[in-house]
């Protein structure tokens, strides 16, 4: 199990592509996700969704074929900033 960025890889994390996609940066490289989807997890364009921010998750897999494989994924509360 680790923790990682979730994001959409095209609107956040400079993946290629022509729709917006579920990615995870793992120590500083970006992969799309297979195993869940962007819409899994709320609406992406809302103000803390993925194509909005970079958010933390819990999840577990591997890296196959440059796409990271998830057999585990959930996403974390966001945690509140300091004023």
């Amino acid at each position: 199990m680790q923790v990682v960025q979730a994001s959409c890889g095209q609107c956040r994390l400079g993946l290629p592509g022509k729709s917006c996609d579920l990615a995870v940066r793992i120590a500083g490289k970006a992969y799309f996700v297979d195993g869940t989807t962007i819409d899994s997890h709320g609406d992406a364009h809302a103000k803390d969704g993925f194509c909005q921010a970079i958010r933390q998750a819990e999840v577990q897999g591997q890296v196959v074929n440059n796409r990271f494989v998830a057999t585990y994924f959930r996403l974390l509360p966001e945690t509140k900033k300091a004023q």
